[in-house]
């Protein structure tokens, strides 16, 4: 006896004549794909390998690059199917789990990020007690609670998702971020108080706490030695320009898409393709080659390979 499922199938309109520049459009992003995990692993790595490399520091930037690996992997293998593929559809269901995946990341990211100033700022604002404060326990909660913390508040937003009725079956876009929003016949109340909490809670007051720790990192930098504000320089600023990138990242992605702007259809494509191919790759390059020591074992790593050619 044949069952017929009823399946919610999303059209993905997001491309631009990509009958004509299909396999323009895989080879670019195969490439960017197979870049960004081979950046990202070899910098994981290195630090993994490197027991010099087994502090709190390097052990937050080893999981936020591994982040980096998950959301793209999230995103472009289901991008290349589309393509080669000539299907650009995706279930309603599989969409809300690209979705929840991606999301969870990026919500991870800024509290990864925040526990990174925490960890910078106990060490050039309370040395002493570095050791003390920074032990394995609690750098093992801070990754758990980077991890559990978004995975549990994205449950709930994709349950709330999972239950609304659907109107629109075209999505504004390549892969399924917030333009799924838009889908729905009816702008849930509950659904945009949620997801107004979830944005505070994972991303503002992250944000605010790390823009916190590094203005009194600052103040106690400019007060001490200039060792101190060398360390602190050295350290920190990888840190704030990642800070700055993904801040732009998520700016546009929650921002603009979520808004419907009028964007003509190549600037929104564009876009689109800089914003998951750009952060992904600027992570393990501002660590690789702003942090010292990651620096100096990538040297090594590189220096090596070139030898045995």
């Amino acid at each position: 006896m044949d069952v017929e499922l009823n399946v919610t199938y999303i059209t993905i309109d997001g491309y631009v004549e990509l009958h004509k520049y299909r396999y323009l459009y895989c080879s670019i992003m195969f490439t960017v794909y197979i870049l960004i995990v081979c950046c990202n692993s070899t910098i994981v790595s290195l630090i993994v390998i490197h027991k010099t490399l087994h502090e709190p520091m390097y052990i937050f930037i080893a999981a936020l690059l591994v982040n980096s690996v998950l959301y793209s992997t999230t995103t472009y293998p289901k991008i290349l199917f589309d393509i080669l593929s000539r299907k650009e559809t995706i279930t309603y269901p599989l969409c809300l789990f690209q979705s929840f995946v991606y999301y969870t990341m990026a919500g991870s990211e800024f509290l990864l990020l925040a526990a990174m100033s925490y960890d910078r700022y106990v060490s050039i604002c309370k040395p002493l007690q570095y050791e003390t404060i920074m032990r394995k326990t609690t750098v093992i909660i801070l990754l758990a609670l980077s991890w559990t913390v978004p995975v549990c508040e994205l449950t709930v937003s994709a349950v709330l998702y999972a239950n609304i009725r659907l109107c629109n079956f075209t999505l504004k876009g390549i892969f399924c971020n917030t333009s799924v929003y838009t889908l729905q016949c009816a702008r849930s109340l509950t659904l945009s108080l949620y997801s107004v909490f979830m944005l505070l809670h994972v991303a503002l007051f992250p944000l605010l706490f790390i823009l916190f720790t590094y203005t009194r990192i600052l103040i106690i930098s400019y007060r001490s030695s200039k060792t101190v504000r060398r360390k602190a320089a050295q350290t920190c600023l990888p840190h704030m320009l990642v800070l700055i990138s993904f801040s732009c990242f998520i700016t546009y992605d929650v921002v603009i898409v979520r808004l419907e702007s009028d964007f003509p259809k190549v600037a929104r494509l564009i876009m689109t393709l800089l914003m998951i191919a750009y952060h992904p790759l600027f992570n393990p390059i501002i660590y690789g080659l702003k942090m010292k020591e990651i620096s100096k074992h990538l040297t090594r790593f590189l220096n090596h390979i070139k030898l045995h050619r």
